[in-house]
């Protein structure tokens, strides 16, 4: 088998078994096209230009032990087979995660529609308009149902959102107190999440009840759940006046549902609130995908991290939206971002927006009226069974003393087919949903009241039920006036609105959309299916083990499919995104150190062209960032690093280096990186964001890293979906095993996110990927990937320049152009050149990084060479646009560049006046109008939106005026 088969083993040839047709369908060009792109390039084969590309030193020698592709439809029954051992049962633990019930509309027309998953998050917002809108829905929706200011779109999940929450009071807290305070009756994996966050920032966690234990002149903020995980809806009233007078920072968590019943944070004082949107129809999944929100007064909007929808102006003066405010983030800010955040849970939040747009306020008023009436009953009966319902004023959630009753009314429950949730031995916490039935309630009286119990008698026993929100506690006031969110009230209408989103945004169902560092390649339709499939997606994530041993089999192939393809030795799941992937990777290295009683080892080496994720998580888990240089070919300076080591050797911690480099080559020295780190007595991170370059041909752990997060929403095929969700687990050696995440709602050690195996319900999407690929299909991929970025490469260099190129003049998965040099000859800037592509109907690549001023392009493998050349053609024809205006023919500001991207509204101008032919600027080069994508607006007044921030959408008072 040479390494141009995707490949299964010739003795079965004649009988036409397709195990390797699922990668012949994965990657783009096929074997003639390989060919005719091997002579463009200058190479004879794929494995010369492997050899030219990749150092002899790091390369695999021999399979990674995955065995041959599996066809997609023996794929698909084998996933569901192990489905198939999951038990689904009605799930009563609550604790965050509750059944819901998707729409069919927008199960359909959003989570299973391509043109919302395989979008890429909304920097180029011109052609995002679409999903830009369905963000601002959901901020609007947060911030009504919060009462504050500015909302997020969005968090990864509840317990990380309470982090952020807690370092964003550290950072806007009046006063210098060093402790947060956590209300004991806060959901234990949200505690155990903030344990993780607060021990290498040096802060102290208490945790106690607010009613006794808070002390507001010891620390800088404190946090409350609203309701508390035993169900108890308190007044914090008190409590948070005494943190404002000590110049500290309140914060809730909310539950979104209560909210709609309950009075809303904002108008009890608090300053920041946080929670997860799950119950907005989002299936619980095992523990995600699931948008958490943060909703913040106005005076910290510059301090709220993740992303921002704003509503600002395009060149004809329309409204437009955009993310705003981006100084704040990541790649901007680096260590001193106000988070690590890269990934937000974007299409999960898009699914809460179209839930709550389905429903209506008057919709949403009454699931939420239906479970607390069904709740009070529940308590009613209860009571009536002689039973103690410790929680008096509640929503959704009971506390049952239940003595030593406990494992006989949890047994009984089971064999109802129900989950409660043991609080502890004397103990059981019940939580109702949209799901729950009268049926529900009369299961879990007989299951309380046992043997003999008459449920009817109780049914006919209970006179009145009142409601169990306490009158100073209820909601006041009407909710989501404004007209979105009453627009929709047909499925006919609601089916339209999605549409006509979706057709303002461009996304991988319609071209290519080539950003470097991002890997935007096929999220097969196949991979695609099982993330809906009931015995996945309507799993509590606390359920016990013998209901999720199909999950468990999943969980475990996984892991081990990544260890034999990175080369480490463990492998945890539990990381929601690729940054909390490098966070938790920092703290294994961190309790690695102090465990061997080098305390003092703080200090983190990062190269220069680093991703801003790099830095920002290094300082969250208590690190020193000292920068590395890079020398002219973009490869880490080794005698700046040999300087670096020497100064800081008895604090080095760990070095983070991106491989291949965030520059898009090999470096040939990256062995002896990892040696200098070692020999100083340092760990290695490297970052997995490049993993696409290497699978098949070398493995992080074998030449020389400690640990690596690896980007299943990258490498691994599970869909960017507009921003998120994303998953990002950590590889590490033997010697750091100890040290991953421990399971969060039991209390453990170093937890991540919010559920032990993170958004477990978009793991099918990796596991069938590999699976159907295997060991030759994986490798053919990562071949072409380099094969496709060589060709770009050589098909533009006569054109633009190359900036950076490895030892033998090839480049990785990845080039990077260099347009400084146009810039300064012509004015022509990145942006217009971004925008102009817009025109020939592509996403523009990664913009001005790592290098102000260029194009970062990353083909992937999935690109044929006919979309491979599309592109090429278009950026020739606006390089022949930027040298008209070098000859003089136009000025800049008069040229099409400066004008993109162009729209109808541009095609059907009675009062056209610019210097050159409409139809050449609609309709550049090969573009076919019958099948144009045209942008839904011109280009965006970027200031413009920073000084007038409107991040919500307008109210019914906008339109009466």
């Amino acid at each position: 088998m040479t390494s141009s088969s995707c490949g299964s083993s010739s003795l079965w040839h004649d009988l036409g078994d397709d195990a390797g047709a699922f990668c012949a369908r994965h990657v783009g060009p096929d074997a003639h096209d390989v060919a005719g792109m091997l002579r463009v390039v200058g190479a004879d084969t794929l494995d010369a230009l492997m050899a030219q590309t990749v150092p002899g030193s790091i390369r695999l020698d021999g399979a990674m032990g995955l065995g041959a592709g599996v066809p997609e439809h023996m794929a698909l029954a084998r996933l569901r087979a192990i489905a198939g051992e999951n038990r689904v049962l009605t799930s009563l633990i609550g604790q965050g995660y509750y059944d819901t019930i998707l729409p069919g509309v927008i199960q359909r027309n959003v989570l299973e529609n391509p043109a919302w998953y395989t979008a890429y998050t909304p920097y180029q917002p011109e052609i995002s308009q679409g999903r830009l809108e369905a963000l601002l829905n959901f901020q609007t929706l947060v911030m009504e149902l919060t009462g504050l200011d500015v909302a997020n779109a969005s968090l990864l999940d509840e317990g990380t959102a309470a982090a952020e929450a807690m370092a964003m009071a550290r950072r806007v807290a009046k006063n210098k107190a060093t402790a947060f305070f956590v209300d004991s009756d806060c959901h234990p994996q949200t505690i155990a999440v903030l344990r993780t966050r607060a021990e290498p920032m040096g802060w102290e966690l208490v945790v106690g009840d607010p009613a006794t234990d808070l002390d507001p002149q010891a620390v800088f903020g404190a946090l409350f759940q609203y309701p508390g995980t035993s169900g108890a809806l308190r007044d914090p009233r008190a409590w948070i006046e005494g943190l404002h007078a000590a110049g500290a920072i309140a914060s809730m968590c909310a539950d979104p549902m209560a909210l709609l019943l309950v009075e809303s944070p904002g108008a009890l004082g608090a300053d920041i609130a946080v929670g997860s949107m799950q119950r907005y129809g989002m299936p619980m999944g095992a523990g995600g995908p699931h948008a958490a929100y943060m909703a913040v007064r106005d005076a910290f909007r510059r301090n709220i991290p993740g992303r921002i929808v704003g509503v600002s102006i395009d060149s004809r003066g329309e409204p437009a939206y955009r993310l705003a405010l981006q100084t704040r983030e990541q790649h901007i800010r680096r260590e001193k971002a106000t988070s690590n955040i890269c990934t937000a849970q974007a299409l999960p939040a898009i699914v809460s927006s179209m839930y709550a747009l389905y429903h209506g306020p008057q919709g949403l008023k009454a699931i939420a009226g239906r479970i607390h009436r069904l709740t009070a009953i529940l308590a009613a009966g209860l009571r009536a069974l002689g039973g103690t319902v410790v929680t008096q004023a509640f929503f959704d959630t009971l506390t049952l003393q239940t003595g030593a009753q406990t494992d006989a009314i949890m047994a009984r429950a089971l064999d109802a087919g129900m989950n409660l949730r043991r609080v502890d031995d004397a103990h059981i916490g019940i939580s109702l949903d949209e799901t729950s039935t009268p049926d529900t309630v009369r299961a879990i009286w007989a299951s309380v009241g046992g043997e003999g119990v008459s449920v009817s008698e109780i049914e006919s026993g209970l006179g009145d039920i009142a409601s169990s929100i306490p009158a100073e506690l209820a909601r006041k006031g009407d909710l989501l006036t404004q007209p979105i969110f009453s627009a929709c009230r047909s499925e006919t209408d609601m089916l339209r609105y999605l549409r006509r989103l979706a057709d303002r945004d461009l996304a991988l169902d319609r071209s290519m959309i080539p950003l470097g560092s991002c890997t935007m390649k096929l999220n097969a339709t196949a991979e695609m299916l099982p993330i809906t499939w009931p015995e996945f997606c309507n799993i509590h994530p606390f359920a016990p083990a013998d209901q999720m041993r199909g999950y468990a089999r999943l969980f475990t192939d996984l892991q081990r499919m990544l260890c034999q393809i990175s080369g480490y030795d463990a492998v945890s799941l539990q990381p929601n995104s690729g940054a909390q992937g490098e966070f938790a990777g920092l703290m294994a290295i961190r309790g690695y150190h102090r465990a061997r009683g080098d305390m003092g080892r703080d200090v983190c080496l990062i190269p220069a062209s680093a991703h801003g994720t790099n830095p920002a998580s290094a300082q969250m888990a208590g690190m020193r960032v000292v920068v590395v240089a890079c020398d002219a070919q973009g490869n880490v300076d080794i005698d700046d690093l040999k300087a670096r080591i020497a100064k800081h050797a008895d604090q080095l911690a760990a070095i983070m280096i991106t491989y291949p480099s965030t520059h898009g080559v090999f470096e040939e020295n990256v062995r002896e990186i990892c040696d200098l780190v070692h020999a100083a007595g340092g760990q290695v991170y490297v970052d997995g964001a490049n993993l696409n370059a290497q699978v098949g041909l070398a493995q992080p752990g074998r030449y020389g890293g400690d640990v690596s997060h690896f980007n299943l929403h990258k490498t691994f095929c599970i869909p960017h979906g507009g921003g998120g969700p994303g998953m990002g687990p950590i590889g590490v050696g033997a010697h750091l095993a100890p040290y991953l995440p421990g399971v969060p709602q039991q209390g453990g050690a170093n937890a991540i996110s919010s559920a032990p195996f993170g958004s477990a319900d978009v793991l099918p999407i990796s596991w069938m990927y590999m699976v159907m690929m295997g060991d030759a299909g994986l490798k053919r991929a990562t071949e072409v990937a380099i094969l496709n970025s060589n060709y770009i490469a050589a098909r533009l260099s006569g054109h633009y320049p190359v900036l950076y190129q490895g030892a033998n003049g090839r480049v990785a998965h990845e080039c990077i152009i260099d347009l400084r040099p146009i810039k300064d000859e012509t004015g022509v800037t990145v942006d217009d050149i971004a925008k102009r592509l817009i025109d020939h109907g592509f996403h523009a690549p990664t913009v001005s990084f790592p290098v102000a001023g260029t194009f970062m392009i990353e083909p992937t493998e999935s690109e044929s060479r006919a979309e491979l050349d599309r592109f090429c053609d278009a950026m020739i024809a606006i390089r022949a646009e930027i040298n008209a205006v070098e000859k003089g023919d136009l000025t800049v500001e008069q040229s099409p560049l400066r004008h993109a991207p162009h729209t109808v509204r541009d095609l059907t101008d009675p009062d056209w006046t610019r210097a050159y032919d409409r139809a050449a600027a609609c309709l550049p080069g090969a573009v076919v109008a019958a099948s144009k994508y045209w942008s839904p607006v011109n280009r965006l007044d970027n200031a413009y939106g920073d000084r007038n921030l409107v991040c919500s959408c307008p109210d019914i008072s906008t339109y009466a005026s």
